[in-house]
């Protein structure tokens, strides 16, 4: 046992540098063996779910939660994999977890993530404030917080969090994407344009983000700025469709009040609530 605790201890410090590929090739070494140790499955399901392997993924999480683990820690890594596959077991996972470790921060988070995502926002709020008071420096529970918050319409509250999240996590590039579409939400363009420009910096290969800074941007009068990013958005990694971009482009050239209705109204709240959809 102390083999497998080494080579899952360097597992999860190869995941925490992204070396998603050298975590799963470790963990599938300490599953020989040990093929029930629900440890290794959850977090063999979380390296596989990052290699894009998601019927893999999903299997190994299976495996760990029919080996009826008790460890808070594991069952809310698995709890979330398998809210990630909308497997109906996962509420009954995450409430385990959050029962069993009530003072365990991921715990916590992973229940919160999930019931604001059902809709459930009052158990969501309880279970996420708890969790701040746990470690309040954490960046993804504030991250987190902040999208119950938008799912429930307390955008103001929202801006808070998330505001919050990127003090101490200023990398984070996808809370940053959302707190500018929550900006455009609120009405606050110029900060909306700011905040979601320097998103599509830090995000070049993301398609959509490129063409919501490019809209912000002429919605505040930025015209150079936005003729840039929606020339980028065309040949983003992630690509866009050609018929959204050509809106853009029309409306980017039809001036700002164009480009703001086009973004609030339309763009703007069907990006973010799938983004804020989108599994922790």
């Amino acid at each position: 046992m102390a083999d497998v605790q080494q080579l899952l201890n360097d597992a999860l410090a190869l995941g925490e540098e992204g070396r998603w590929d050298e975590m799963a090739n470790l963990l599938r070494i300490a599953l020989r063996g040990h093929e029930d140790d629900p440890y290794v499955l959850s977090w063999l399901g979380v390296a596989e779910r990052e290699l894009g392997n998601d019927g893999v993924a999903y299997e190994y999480f299976k495996r760990c939660w029919q080996e009826e683990p008790l460890d808070p820690h594991v069952l809310a890594v698995c709890g979330a994999g398998l809210a990630a596959f909308d497997d109906p077991d996962a509420g009954s996972v995450l409430r385990a977890a959050a029962l069993t470790g009530p003072d365990v921060p991921i715990a916590r988070l992973q229940y919160g993530a999930y019931l604001a995502r059902e809709g459930l926002f009052a158990e969501a709020l309880e279970q996420l404030n708890a969790a701040v008071e746990l470690d309040p420096e954490d960046p993804t529970i504030r991250g987190e917080l902040g999208i119950a918050l938008a799912l429930k319409g307390d955008m103001a509250g929202a801006v808070e969090a998330m505001e919050a999240a990127l003090e101490i996590a200023s990398d984070d590039s996808w809370t940053r994407v959302l707190l500018g579409l929550i900006y455009v939400e609120t009405g606050a363009i110029e900060q909306a344009a700011e905040t979601l420009m320097r998103a599509a910096d830090e995000r070049p290969e993301d398609g959509e983000a490129l063409v919501l800074a490019a809209l912000a941007a002429a919605a505040a009068g930025w015209t150079d700025a936005a003729e840039d990013a929606i020339a980028r958005a065309e040949y983003a990694a992630e690509n866009v469709d050609a018929e959204l971009i050509e809106d853009a482009r029309e409306r980017i050239e039809d001036g700002p009040d164009s480009a703001r209705q086009f973004l609030a109204d339309t763009l703007a709240p069907s990006v973010l609530h799938d983004r804020l959809m989108q599994p922790l």
